[in-house]
């Protein structure tokens, strides 16, 4: 179970509200901040509270200063000491005539009791925690440190570092057991550095003393288990007098006594939260670290923490074993594990090193080329993956028209009828003992070493067109894709003219795999469907259940796991008459809509995001616009996952998945300059139909970002409706305050009595849910925003 968390975000804050929001966030951590002039796009804060009193804080934003006022230490409100890692952005640190900079990866440590101010230069993530000021100072003596400061090149420091950024990876998944370890951990390596690299003032201590206390503790820590240690054992085996160590105790406003009791008490209190030992009883665990004594451990213990040390233990939760996803390999939690660290080497292949590069770069757009036309190949598709790393197959001029072919991954289903005598679709679809012709399919490792699938392992199944590079688009503008037309991609196979086919698949990642009713309990189903030239309807053409396949190199796939796989139709027991009279109507959309993320990794293409993706709403159809926030230069649009038909929810797994062909034109919106104000600032995909504004909310709205490290993984395992709705109510709150100048009050009533929440997808591991606000509401100013 995850640590209690809270967290904000400006992004779903109206623009004028953020710079408020962004400082009462801030002031949780006892900080101020000073925000350049213009507007405020970014900032996000979310922190975890541990049951010993420290704090940790992830923050990301862009360039401001964050002010220290000084606070002083009360019953209430203890003394703390602020440990900061710098992932990411420059700046310094300054303190009356002290000043220190950092770059990226470097550690600083600042006292919260003491002024100070940290200029960020730029666009900055940085890992926080808030100690006790006692629990770090009382490692090292009072009045010796000049902070603020950050930490050099000792071994301590070198240490620290990789800890700490191990914690940035994997915030959100830390539970109170990995938050209370890494505290003592933290803590630790930071005194040491500090004794290591602070210069002591002479006449408080010096360096021989300094000396002989490092020499000290490290032979306390040695025996703390030893519950008859004395100063006398101490002083005899560092040819020291017990006078003498009794001053440099008394220099840290402590005894012996009390400092051997503190760090019993922490190697206890780590013990009772470590998994590790989570069978022994207390008795045991007070025992190995010198307590002799149960009940007067217990009432020590009860003083120091607040708690009894039964009450402390049963306040930590313990791991569950993780459930099939469709995300990233990863390993099940055992109960030994306590950080959690990266994934293994091949699950963290760099997308600079393997993706594919197209043989011919595409020429600039000239100025006057208003019309384009992608085909669909192996030249133009990528398959399961985004990543601002592929090169673009196109390039186009703002408001360019461009007519986009698209494939559905799931032609395969049936050769006959969706891929044979089509050059595009056997272009990318071509698959025999030999090679294939995209290997890539999906965000996992090349080598498909994990569990042996494929290249790509099949995390991320989407074939999409594209990417096409929109000349001037830039990071904060905002894309306008246009949605002017929308057809089925005809058979090729003149045993099938006239007609067009898709497939909807029941799989094991739909929302009813583990609801089933019918024998066999587990049981993936596969329904062809058909429809003619006028696409009004489709109806079932047959059904038949997957049945293990084995694909041209040989591997055997007992689930719909991989991509592409060729169904062997001699194997398989085909159903007719299914769904005998029933027509499906048509909506027809395209599921998957995207602009490259921001995130330098491969990006899986199964969750969306604020990038758009596989959003899978169907009102995105012919005669509406998207508008997608741009993240890197030039956009680089790519669109797939093509859909005859979808209902809300996309519950079995799969839509109608049917080849489309789609017309449209797209538009840059330069940020600042927007001619439709509710671009301004967007965060995430906004849909516009002629009778409403549709908002999106998902899990998590930037997952990459919110989930760290492992979030590709981490994204299936942690999403729910719960947390979409949310975010949906939030984007909606903002959207009605900045484009139609609504109160908070006003807002929230009309989107209690005028507004329409849906759930998109349950099927998309970052699951959607989406809000209709109709523009029928507003009279006079029904088509566009204040």
């Amino acid at each position: 179970m995850v640590a209690t968390t809270y967290r904000v975000s400006v992004d779903a804050i109206p623009r004028q509200n953020r710079r408020e929001v962004w400082r009462e966030a801030l002031s949780g951590l006892r900080l101020d901040c000073e925000l350049p002039e213009g507007p405020f796009q970014f900032g996000e804060l979310s922190a975890k509270r541990s049951t010993s009193g420290a704090q940790l804080a992830l923050l990301r934003s862009t360039e401001q200063q964050i002010v220290c006022n000084g606070h002083a230490a009360s019953p209430a409100m203890p003394a703390m000491v602020a440990i900061i890692f710098h992932a990411s952005g420059r700046g310094s640190i300054t303190s009356g005539q002290r000043s220190c900079e950092f770059a990226d990866n470097d550690v600083s440590v600042c006292d919260l009791q003491s002024p100070w101010r940290m200029t960020l230069r730029e666009d900055f993530e940085i890992l926080l925690l808030e100690l006790p000021r006692e629990r770090l100072f009382g490692r090292l003596g009072h009045n010796r440190l000049r902070l603020p400061t950050v930490l050099g090149a000792t071994i301590a420091a070198a240490s620290v570092r990789p800890v700490m950024r191990t914690l940035g990876g994997n915030f959100a998944v830390l539970d109170k057991a990995d938050l209370a370890t890494a505290e003592v951990a933290v803590t630790e390596l930071v005194a040491g550095a500090l004794l290591g690299e602070t210069r002591l003032d002479a006449e408080t201590m010096t360096q021989v003393q300094a000396g002989h206390l490092r020499r000290v503790d490290a032979a306390i820590e040695a025996q703390l288990g030893n519950a008859s240690l004395t100063i006398a054992d101490i002083a005899r085996q560092e040819g020291l007098s017990q006078r003498y160590l009794q001053r440099l105790f008394e220099r840290q406003n402590t005894t012996f006594s009390a400092y051997v009791r503190e760090r019993r008490l922490e190697r206890c209190c780590n013990d009772l939260i470590d998994p590790n030992y989570a069978d022994q009883r207390i008795a045991e665990i007070s025992y190995r670290w010198g307590f002799t004594d149960q009940a007067h451990f217990s009432r020590m213990f009860s003083a120091t923490y607040g708690t009894s040390p039964r009450d402390f233990r049963k306040a930590v939760p313990r791991d569950v074993e993780a459930e099939r996803t469709r995300g990233r390999p990863r390993l099940a939690r055992g109960s030994a594990t306590v950080l959690r660290l990266a994934p293994s080497q091949a699950a963290r292949e760099s997308v600079a090193r393997q993706e594919p590069v197209l043989p011919v770069e595409p020429p600039a757009a000239p100025p006057d080329a208003s019309h384009h036309h992608l085909k669909v190949s192996r030249e133009t598709a990528h398959w399961g993956y985004l990543s601002r790393a592929i090169p673009p197959v196109m390039r186009v001029q703002s408001g360019a028209l461009v007519t986009i072919e698209t494939l559905t991954q799931h032609a395969f289903d049936d050769h006959e009828r969706m891929i044979k005598g089509d050059p595009g679709a056997e272009s990318v679809f071509h698959w025999t003992a030999e090679g294939k012709a995209i290997e890539r399919r999906g965000a996992g490792p090349m080598d498909g070493s994990i569990f042996g699938r494929g290249a790509g392992e099949g995390f991320g199944v989407h074939i999409c067109t594209g990417p096409i590079h929109v000349c001037g688009a830039e990071p904060g503008d905002v894309l306008e894709v246009q949605i002017l037309d929308i057809w089925p991609r005809p058979s090729a196979n003149p045993a099938f003219a006239g007609k067009s086919f898709g497939s909807n698949a029941a799989a094991w990642w739909g929302f009813q795999y583990n609801d089933l009713i019918d024998p066999p309990a587990k049981r993936e189903t596969i329904t062809i469907f058909e429809t003619d030239a006028q696409a009004e309807w489709a109806r079932a053409v047959y059904s038949y259940r997957w049945t293990p396949q084995t694909d041209p190199f040989g591997v055997r796939h007992p689930t719909m796991d991989y991509p592409g796989v060729p169904v062997d139709h001699a194997i398989v027991e085909k159903q007719p008459g299914v769904l005998a009279g029933v027509r499906i109507p048509a909506r027809l959309h395209f599921g998957f809509m995207a602009v490259a993320p921001r995130e330098s990794d491969i990006i899986d293409s199964i969750p969306p995001g604020y990038f758009g993706g596989n959003v899978d709403n169907w009102r995105a159809t012919k005669g509406t616009t998207l508008y997608l926030p741009v993240a890197v230069p030039g956009a680089l649009f790519s669109i797939g996952d093509p859909h005859f038909a979808q209902g809300d929810g996309e519950i079995n797994g799969t839509a109608l998945e049917l080849s489309l062909t789609g017309r449209f034109r797209l538009v840059v919106h330069k940020r600042g300059q927007a001619a439709k104000p509710q671009v301004e600032g967007l965060a995430h995909p906004l849909l516009e139909t002629p009778e409403a504004w549709i908002l999106h909310g998902f899990s998590y709205g930037n997952y990459l970002r919110e989930l760290g490290r492992n979030a590709q993984s981490e994204i299936y395992q942690r999403s729910s409706v719960d947390l979409a709705l949310r975010n949906a109510f939030r984007a909606t709150r903002k959207f009605l305050m900045e484009c139609y100048r609504l109160s908070e009050d006003e807002a929230l009533a009309l989107i209690s009595l005028g507004v329409d929440f849906g759930v998109t997808q349950v099927a998309d591991g970052n699951w959607g849910v989406h809000a209709i606000v109709r523009k029928s509401m507003f009279g006079e100013a029904a088509g566009s925003c204040a």
